[in-house]
């Protein structure tokens, strides 16, 4: 027997969330079906709108560049509203852990490279270390972490021009543990606040950092500082060393990501979304148009699920919703048409950072968010796109990829949640 709602999303990262949310504020029933941990763990936490277009850019305000985009991309879809309401259910779903909802304007703020990068919403933890924040900074890198150079990150905001003095240290973590140790695995040295050689691990951390304290009016760490007690972690860290403390945004595997994800599927709960996870849809059965029935591969048997509406957020070329060889692209789930060009030598530039083919690689859809053929006609009519396997945008250039997720999730979720309504 199926397993039937009103609404299938299918995907478990943000785009999908956010669509499934969406979806769920109109009364339907939803269901999110997650194949496998979301890229989101991978993910730096915060949630870009719109930093560059073109050489353009960085962009104070996203909404006043949104014309400057070109004509397929997803947000001449979705619209500013669409946008916007992504925002919102942001918000909504995160609460008080996230800051920038008070503002279209795009922080500044730290990348563990010593970068800065235009985002419209970052986590409480970070707000400290806003590039537009006054104060000199203290970086502090741990010998044991290699993810995060301080005092190469501190070189590189004082060639950028920041407005402030940035000085980098490394030292030992208070703690010794395998040289593989995960970045949780510090977070939960100091949320238990374990015992050290001379007392605690927060205040060995606090002593050492005060010994290299040169006058600095903020301090900044990689982001490890506590998982279930991050908040109390900050606070005795800052109320010991006598300045605030931040921390900065690292790659993967991302507390702030894991953290987000966390977050999201608590949103999802309360919503009253129902989540199935683990196994992959794998297929599909259609008449007249439409997608009746989505196959999941459940330990080599295949479990037929239902719903009047369906939302494809699998993802792009890094989250396996879209998948390539050496002669072609393809959608896998339902065959949807992706574009590229036939000879594959254009399917990227010379230069690293060039205006590569394969990164706008996705489905066309329609005003609707439906993925198209050849000729423009929807593939499925109650199927609908978010996400990164939209094509049409330059995420990693534009800084854009979570208010893409945002904006056609929000847009998609609810127009499909209206529909299975009526």
């Amino acid at each position: 027997m199926a397993i039937t709602d009103d609404v299938l999303v299918i995907g478990g990262g943000l785009a999908a969330c956010t669509a499934a949310l969406a979806a769920a504020e109109t009364g339907a029933r939803v269901r999110l079906l997650a194949h496998k941990k979301s890229t989101l763990r991978q993910a730096s936490g915060l949630i870009d709108v719109l930093g560059y277009s073109g050489s353009d850019g960085p962009f104070a305000n996203p909404f006043e560049n949104i014309d400057s985009l070109p004509a397929n991309h997803p947000y001449h879809v979705t619209g500013k509203d669409g946008i916007r309401d992504g925002l919102r259910i942001f918000d909504e779903a995160v609460g008080t852990a996230y800051q920038g909802g008070h503002t279209d304007t795009n922080a500044l703020v730290l990348t563990y490279g010593g970068t800065v990068k235009p985002t419209a919403r970052y986590p409480e933890s970070v707000a400290p270390g806003l590039a537009s924040a006054s104060g000199d900074m203290l970086l502090v890198g741990f010998d044991s972490i290699t993810d995060f150079d301080a005092p190469v990150a501190a070189q590189h905001l004082d060639a950028a021009g920041v407005p402030f003095s940035a000085r980098g240290i490394t030292i030992p973590f208070p703690e010794k543990f395998r040289a593989d140790a995960k970045v949780t695995r510090f977070a939960k040295a100091l949320d238990r606040n374990e015992s050290v050689s001379g007392g605690t691990v927060r205040s060995a951390l606090a002593d050492a950092v005060a010994e290299e304290l040169d006058g600095e009016a903020r301090v900044g760490f990689p982001a490890m500082l506590g998982d279930d007690h991050d908040e109390e972690v900050r606070d005795e860290l800052a109320e010991r060393l006598g300045v605030p403390v931040f921390e900065v945004p690292t790659g993967p595997p991302s507390l702030p990501g894991l953290k987000l994800e966390d977050r999201l599927f608590d949103a999802l709960d309360d919503a009253g979304v129902h989540i199935s996870s683990g196994n992959p849809a794998v297929d599909y059965e259609a008449e007249d148009g439409r997608i009746e029935t989505v196959l999941v591969d459940q330990k080599s048997r295949l479990t037929p699920y239902e719903a009047d509406q369906i939302v494809l957020a699998t993802g792009g070329l890094v989250g396996k919703g879209i998948g390539s060889d050496r002669e072609s692209v393809t959608e896998p789930v339902f065959g949807c048409r992706i574009p590229y060009p036939e000879d594959r030598y254009r399917w990227s530039e010379s230069e690293a950072f060039g205006d590569h083919a394969f990164a706008r690689f996705g489905v066309v859809p329609d005003d609707e968010l439906r993925p198209t053929d050849e000729d423009g006609e929807p593939h499925f009519e109650n199927l609908r796109a978010a996400g990164g396997v939209v094509g049409g945008a330059h995420v990693a250039h534009e800084k854009s990829a979570s208010g893409v997720s945002l904006a056609t999730g929000a847009v998609a979720g609810r127009l499909a949640g209206e529909e299975a309504q009526q």
